[in-house]
């Protein structure tokens, strides 16, 4: 038998991987309790108005609501 034959045959007998969303994972990490945090909006442009207070409070991370943890799960299988 040849490499190339043994090659696939052992490639064609894997579980295929699920591929991981780069858009969710930029987003989004997974805390030690299974949920998921991300950074708060509001704080890119604007920002003369709005007082310290607030935009000190939007530095700290959010979690995700609870009805998107399902599909922040879908897009990051091994987060």
């Amino acid at each position: 038998m040849s490499q190339g034959f043994l090659f696939i045959y052992y490639w064609s007998k894997q579980m295929p991987k699920i591929k991981t969303n780069r858009g969710a994972a930029k987003r989004f990490r997974r805390t030690g309790n299974g949920d998921f945090k991300c950074g708060q909006s509001h704080r890119r442009h604007i920002l003369t108005k709005k007082s310290t207070k607030r935009k000190r409070q939007l530095r700290s991370p959010a979690t995700i609501h609870p009805s998107d943890v399902r599909m922040a799960i879908r897009m990051m299988p091994y987060s």
